[in-house]
């Protein structure tokens, strides 16, 4: 029996129980305001009260090691952020219609790390604005409908975005206008991961055009976090890439989860595959926590998209924003993180096939950097995703002191990804608990299949 499928909102949430939440709780207060959309970690919800570095502290004074937020990037309360941000709100905070040196300096250092062509930006709040407008943008451009997504994506929270985001839904299917492709996984693709991907954009491209809709584009996150994490081989993108742009659509690169060095090899995850997309959204680790996000693109196709239609953004793009962008940008660079991130990562990655070599449990890790995504399947089986022990594991962490997500389309995958300032000292931290954590789950005698 194939495990059931896993909206992205389910993994690991707090499922509602009347004994946990007593009246005048901060609990229930969270769960009497927010209803039916208060989500929540963990099978016990943690009150957080204060955070530094890579790590967190709750309210009883356990502290934890951070090992799934990608949105403070350079760590819990970098200092320089800080700095900058209580510096800049103090001086000046507008909107966006007036000029201020801040962001036009913010803009200039943002673009030096991205492909020349990419000379627009729009900076914006949330990813979720910025791949609602990339879409527009693709569409005006190429008079298009259609957009190809990986089954298992997620890009974000406006009608328009969900829309692409298979993992957000809990009932009902995609509109005609989107057609999902399998993630670049060999299981699934073939061993020629380059060749499988293209061979399903190309179907997909086939299947919009025959239910009448012209592709706009193919938007990927560069590492494939929601569908588990599939960062290799290198270039693999690059023939897909060509497909879509054959059929006269973009492509879209959301960097919000994989950018700003957090693969290692690259600045950004579309780096590592050399390509160059005619659209760059970019969001969470952009400000370290600031509420920030942006699009780049080419100047004609953001020019077309503007005459037919004004676009500003009230706080996008503030100073105390750009401020802390700014703060981001000399973190990266003058603590060389994005090389920490490829040699932790790198240790990390070592650690945990060591261990998958001696726990068949640990059936697969793969990532870049510090992006790495660890299957959990059964023991007798390599190949049958084992989402009730990802759950038990992940809970089993917390009680060890870190803090760690899921992924995959049934929610079995370890969505690795700390702050790009993790210590070898701190890796070993997890992966000690990992597999404290997985020898004290005992390993179920081999299960018959049903009618065996």
């Amino acid at each position: 029996m194939e495990p059931t499928v896993r909206p992205i909102l389910d993994m690991n949430a707090y499922a509602a129980r009347a004994d946990a939440e007593r009246p005048g709780s901060l609990l229930a207060r969270r769960r009497a305001n927010g209803g039916a959309a208060s989500v929540l970690f963990y099978r016990n919800p943690i009150e957080m009260i204060r955070a530094s570095g890579c790590w967190m502290e709750a309210a009883d004074g356990t502290r934890y090691l951070d090992f799934y937020n990608n949105v403070p990037s350079v760590g819990h309360g970098h200092p320089r952020v800080v700095e900058a941000i209580a510096r800049q709100v103090a001086t000046l905070n507008i909107h966006t219609r007036y000029l201020n040196p801040v962001t036009e300096d913010y803009v200039d250092r943002l673009k030096a790390a991205l492909p020349r062509a990419l000379s627009n930006v729009v900076l914006v709040c949330s990813g979720s604005e910025a791949n609602d407008l990339a879409l527009r943008v693709a569409m005006t451009s190429t008079g298009g409908t259609g957009f190809i997504v990986t089954a298992t994506a997620y890009h974000g929270n406006t009608w328009a975005v969900t829309n692409i985001s298979p993992s957000s839904l809990k009932t009902g299917t995609l509109p005609p206008h989107v057609c999902t492709v399998p993630p670049p996984a060999p299981a699934l693709v073939g061993e020629d991961v380059a060749a499988g991907f293209r061979a399903g954009v190309q179907e997909a491209i086939e299947t919009l055009q025959a239910r009448g809709h012209r592709p706009a584009a193919l938007i990927c996150d560069s590492i494939f976090s929601s569908d588990g994490v599939f960062a290799d081989p290198a270039g693999f993108l690059a023939p897909a890439v060509e497909a879509i742009h054959a059929a006269g659509g973009l492509f879209i690169a959301d960097e919000v989860q994989p950018g700003f060095a957090r693969t290692g090899d690259a600045f950004w995850g579309f780096g590592r595959h050399g390509v160059i997309p005619d659209i760059v959204t970019m969001g969470k680790p952009m400000a370290n926590g600031y509420p920030m996000a942006g699009l780049a693109t080419h100047p004609d196709l953001l020019a077309r998209f503007c005459q037919g239609v004004g676009y500003f953004n009230t706080f996008g793009g503030n100073p105390v924003a750009a401020a802390a962008g700014l703060a981001v940008l000399d973190a990266l660079a003058e603590e060389a993180l994005q090389d920490n991130a490829r040699a932790v990562g790198a240790h990390v990655m070592t650690r945990l096939k060591a261990l998958a070599a001696s726990d068949p449990r640990l059936a697969d890790v793969r990532g870049a950097g510090l992006f790495i995504g660890a299957d959990l399947c059964r023991a007798d089986d390599p190949t049958r995703p084992d989402p009730a022990l990802t759950s038990t594991v992940i809970n089993g962490l917390r009680a060890r002191g870190v803090l760690i997500g899921a992924a995959g389309r049934y929610g079995h995958t370890l969505k690795i990804r700390p702050p790009l300032c993790l210590t070898r000292a701190e890796a070993d931290l997890f992966v000690d608990a990992l597999a404290d954590t997985l020898a004290a789950t005992s390993i179920p005698p081999s299960r018959p299949e049903p009618g065996g």
